[in-house]
């Protein structure tokens, strides 16, 4: 399959969007049940399944309706799966994966106004334990700060895809609003298939709700937290190679983070009360 995959609010949508336009096969419709409620994030769809947490045997067969997707009659499908699903998916079904990545502050913003949408809607929908069902997302939130959720799967996205080597394209949201055509172009012809023009159409430069500077960094992380946080989005950003160096960063981040917040709960992608 093609899966496109990155942080929550990244520009996973975008990919999809993107990818319909066009022309590929996607599994997905552009706002899915509760996703209805939420079309002022993502106007022209978020393209999203249950699948978005994970391709594997606990979700294939689907559950609820039996139906079996078969790795070698959906290589040419594309789908998208949070990095807290690609870890634990399957690797028959990795054909090509396309991952992108937001900077943590813009991320940051865009997973809070996420979190209010959601709570709003909630809300609206009434209904019993309502305040339990809001009391039990406010708790997991509290678990750690948005940035360090970024920094949790950034880090284990780069470590999947050093691990087990399957065919990837690793960008940017930055990169994609800046030169949608020389990034598209790129893509489709990694692909082997899709109409550019259409594509590229698609890239829209309102799709920018934030700026970088819009969120101020967390007082639970020092400033050498901060760097590697943002070296490791530039070297993405900008192409590099991430070195030696930046690596041994990498992994003193994430063994000091890792001694603070419970990595494997904050793997687990978002409250999944309104799914």
């Amino acid at each position: 399959m093609i899966v496109v995959t990155g942080t929550h609010r990244s520009g996973t949508s975008l990919w999809m969007q993107i990818l319909v336009a066009a022309g590929l096969p996607v599994l997905g419709h552009r706002f899915p049940g509760r996703f209805s409620s939420l079309h002022t994030l993502n106007e022209n769809g978020f393209y999203e399944t249950r699948l978005r947490y994970g391709l594997n045997a606990s979700t294939n067969p689907d559950p609820y309706t039996g139906v079996w997707l078969d790795p070698d009659t959906t290589r040419h499908l594309a789908i998208k799966v949070f990095v807290s699903g690609l870890v634990q998916t399957e690797a028959c079904f990795l054909d090509r994966v396309i991952a992108t990545v937001r900077p943590w502050r813009e991320h940051a913003r865009s997973v809070q106004r996420l979190y209010d949408l959601e709570d709003d809607a909630i809300r609206a929908r009434g209904g019993p334990h309502l305040e339990q069902r809001l009391a039990e997302r406010a708790s997991w939130r509290s678990l750690a700060p948005i940035p360090v959720t970024w920094w949790f799967q950034v880090h284990a996205l780069v470590l999947d895809m050093a691990y087990r080597s399957y065919p990837f394209h690793l960008t940017t949201f930055d990169r994609v609003l800046r030169d949608p055509h020389q990034e598209l172009t790129e893509v489709l012809t990694w692909l082997g298939e899709g109409d550019l023009e259409d594509a590229v159409a698609a890239v829209q430069p309102k799709l920018r709700s934030f700026n970088h500077d819009s969120t101020p960094p967390p007082n639970d992380l020092t400033a050498e937290d901060i760097a590697v946080m943002d070296d490791v989005y530039t070297t993405i950003d900008q192409r590099k190679e991430l070195d030696t160096a930046l690596i041994r960063r990498m992994n003193a981040l994430q063994e000091r983070l890792a001694e603070r917040w419970p990595e494997e709960v904050l793997l687990a992608g978002l409250p999944r009360a309104t799914s």
